[in-house]
């Protein structure tokens, strides 16, 4: 396994799709038009013959271990079986500059419609993700509280977040 230069690593179990799946949350940053920082496998390492572990024979040739990055942060992945799934307990954010990175986002990563909310959505692979946009942080951050509750109030309604929606609300009187 190569060396991670970062104290703290998010690890994804995958079934037995893990090598499809990063190669397509690659090429998913990778082809963002707003991207800053490569998106790249770093190191795969394999099941191998003589690996004293259970299920070894249906595993063999699968990914026992893999480091790649995504906008210069690691992940760990790795093929574990059917033992684990992911669950909306833990997502990744991506904050998009405005709406046409919204949009990017939420097009190439959204499987299942019905578990969009509020920006959060769920990809083919079961991995929830938090489409959000800088400025829904920074209204949501302004110390008049009044306007913190509009803004909330519209978001909490949508599905994929609508930047233009939230200004308006946020502007009101």
């Amino acid at each position: 396994m190569a060396k991670i230069n970062q104290k703290i690593t998010p690890c994804l179990w995958f079934n037995k799709n893990c090598e499809e799946a990063i190669n397509f949350y690659i090429s998913v940053f990778s082809g963002s038009p707003y991207k800053k920082e490569d998106s790249k496998i770093i190191s795969i390492q394999r099941y191998e013959e003589g690996m004293e572990t259970p299920g070894i024979a249906e595993m063999k040739a699968k990914i026992l271990t893999a480091v790649f990055e995504l906008e210069g942060q690691s992940f760990l992945a790795l093929d574990g079986g059917p033992v684990f799934k992911f669950n909306e307990s833990t997502s990744f954010q991506v904050e998009c500059e405005n709406q046409e990175e919204v949009d990017y986002f939420n097009g190439k990563l959204s499987a299942i419609s019905e578990a969009e909310i509020c920006g959060w959505l769920k990809d083919k692979y079961g991995l929830s993700w938090q489409i959000i946009p800088r400025q829904l942080i920074e209204m949501l951050s302004d110390p008049e509280k009044k306007k913190v509750i509009k803004v909330m109030n519209i978001m909490l309604k949508m599905k994929k977040i609508i930047v233009k929606d939230l200004e308006k609300a946020y502007q009101e009187d």
